[in-house]
């Protein structure tokens, strides 16, 4: 089933100067990293999506809705978005009503919003902080606070800027641990990312943008096998796959479990 569909989209924040040229885009229910460098028009893509910038030419359609025509509020039960920068979105006084705002804002009643907050808090491994000012939080622990907000509204089509932005090790698995138990439950999970060893990992489809364009569109182990389209857009493969190649590896390793079961194999084959 197409969630969203996008036909000759394009986008000027001054007349004359285009951010996006052009860009026509289906998205089913496979779980999508957007790629690209800074400028590239990833963010500005997402909030279009969102509804908070109108197209200066094309259409976008989300779960059959005319996503044109409607505002970011008619459109927050069906698609969310979590910033980049935590302290765009964040302005409550506490954890627990932070994340109770979006519930509340699309009609749900007190005890069900709450409810949905705090078990989106225990997805993100902070149902212990709900009584806290979300400002005396630490940056990782403000983005998942914005996570959770959004996850509590469960809608179909959930949108991470940077997702990772300074997560510790254990916050990254947390992250993981979100967006996998969001694609188990149907939904389309995208996210705009520059940690290509989180994308490898963790994604079905990765759409690169450049310049204001989609320059590619595949699975990460196409994508990532692509060098030249790598160079061209100054985007790096994961670590595993570098390392691959710089032993002379013909195959595009996107995991360390991949990595290891290869040499296991290798190894068994040569004794």
């Amino acid at each position: 089933m197409i969630r969203i569909a996008v036909k000759d989209l394009s986008f000027s924040y001054r007349p004359g100067e285009e951010v996006l040229k052009g860009i026509t885009l289906e998205f089913d229910g496979r779980s999508t990293a957007i790629v690209g460098q800074n400028g590239s028009g990833k963010t500005t893509f997402a909030k279009l999506l969102k509804g908070l910038l109108k197209p200066t030419r094309g259409e976008i359609s989300i779960l059959g809705r005319p996503a044109n025509q409607m505002t970011a509020a008619a459109l927050a039960p069906y698609i969310g978005l979590v910033f980049q920068n935590p302290n765009d979105q964040i302005f409550k006084s506490t954890v627990l009503d932070e994340v109770m705002f979006g519930p509340l804002n699309i009609g749900e009643d007190l005890e069900r919003a709450k409810e949905k907050a705090r078990q989106a808090l225990e997805m993100v491994g902070l149902g212990d902080r709900a009584a806290e000012n979300p400002q005396d939080l630490g940056l990782s622990e403000k983005k998942r606070v914005c996570i959770a907000s959004i996850v509590a509204m469960e809608p179909e089509i959930l949108i991470l800027d940077e997702p990772t932005i300074a997560q510790d090790h254990a916050g990254v698995a947390i992250v993981r641990r979100v967006i996998g138990e969001l694609k188990e439950r149907g939904k389309l999970v995208m996210a705009i990312l520059h940690d290509m060893d989180f994308v490898a990992e963790n994604f079905e489809r990765v759409i690169v943008f450049h310049r204001g364009t989609v320059l590619a569109d595949g699975d990460p182990r196409e994508i990532f096998s692509r060098r030249e389209l790598l160079e061209r857009t100054g985007l790096e493969a994961p670590h595993i796959t570098r390392l691959g190649w710089s032993l002379g590896r013909r195959e595009t390793y996107l995991t360390e479990a991949e990595f290891i079961q290869a040499m296991r194999m290798e190894r068994g084959k040569g004794r």
